[in-house]
């Protein structure tokens, strides 16, 4: 059979030939094409993530500079801004290199992965949570001095996440905490105030005067430069133990922190040692009196009386 062309007839065994290179034509056309998509997708996107990262968070740096927000506030920020500029780049990127609508093509991939990253990501998830609560919330800062889990953990906060908080211990440890854990139970921040309490209990002996150890013990406050004189030092008689009468001190000091709380209390209860010393008031020791005696039962005399 022939297939008639004007005056050239097209015989039926030559089809398979031109079919055969229509087809590796169009294999290579696709292929072609295929490449020259991705190589418009890679520039796009090397292009667009460059300028944000030169120009937009820079700007947005000096933005979060004027309005003084803390350093824990923009380190977040700054990176949902950076996460912020990947996905329009490959938004924008995936348009150009003519692959479709990116916002559609993501939603069938995002609808299918969501149950699954769901139930594989809670705790990570309720971290995030808890981090975006930390930062709302604000009850510690970087470089305060937060204790937590009934005061067995303390330590200098040094960087917030939206996941885990770090923490350098004072015996130069680093705790790393999942937000979780600081904000589902009861956290204290001894230093968020301008100022803060001291309580110490001196205990003195039964005989010894009260009074004048209670006016030793608010001299020695009055005389410590770091002590404040409003609030005032005040003393109250607050334990009557089995050995001593314990007088419980109360001062205050500004601007506290870890290494001013352990200094001034440390000084000033060794002021206050030095004065009771010089003054005859007895810090005594624990006393217990044992009573009683004891009784030998069923023993052989060692020896006979003469007779």
């Amino acid at each position: 059979m022939s297939v008639g062309f004007g005056p050239f007839p097209l015989q039926a065994e030559d089809l398979d030939p031109i079919g055969n290179a229509l087809v590796d034509a169009g294999l290579e056309t696709a292929t072609a094409l295929s490449v020259q998509r991705l190589l418009r997708f890679v520039i796009a996107f090397v292009v667009l993530w460059i300028v944000g990262r030169a120009v937009v968070v820079p700007l947005i740096s000096r933005a979060f500079d004027r309005r003084d927000l803390d350093q824990h506030v923009q380190n977040p920020l700054l990176m949902l801004t950076k996460f912020g500029i990947a996905f329009v780049a490959v938004a924008v990127a995936f348009g150009f290199a003519d692959y479709g609508n990116f916002l559609v093509s993501m939603a069938g991939i995002a609808a299918a992965g969501a149950f699954a990253i769901g139930l594989a990501m809670q705790n990570v998830i309720s971290n995030f949570v808890a981090g975006v609560f930390i930062y709302v919330d604000k009850p510690f800062r970087i470089g305060d001095w937060i204790e937590w889990d009934g005061g067995d953990y303390a330590g200098v906060v040094e960087d917030i996440s939206l996941r885990v908080t770090r923490v350098r211990t004072f015996d130069n440890e680093l705790l790393t905490v999942p937000n979780s854990e600081l904000t589902n139970g009861v956290l204290k921040n001894p230093v968020d105030g301008e100022k803060l309490r001291l309580k110490f209990v001196f205990g003195i002996g039964y005989d010894d005067d009260i009074e004048q150890a209670s006016k030793i013990i608010v001299e020695e406050a009055r005389r410590h430069p770091d002590i404040m004189d409003d609030p005032a030092p005040s003393v109250h008689l607050t334990e009557l133990g089995d050995s001593d009468v314990g007088l419980q001190s109360r001062i205050w000091i500004a601007d506290p922190s870890r290494a001013d709380f352990v200094r001034i209390r440390g000084e000033y209860v060794t002021s206050v040692k030095q004065r009771f010393d010089e003054e005859g008031i007895d810090i005594p020791y624990p006393v217990r009196t044992l009573e009683g005696g004891l009784a030998l039962e069923g023993r052989e005399p060692i020896s006979q009386p003469a007779e």
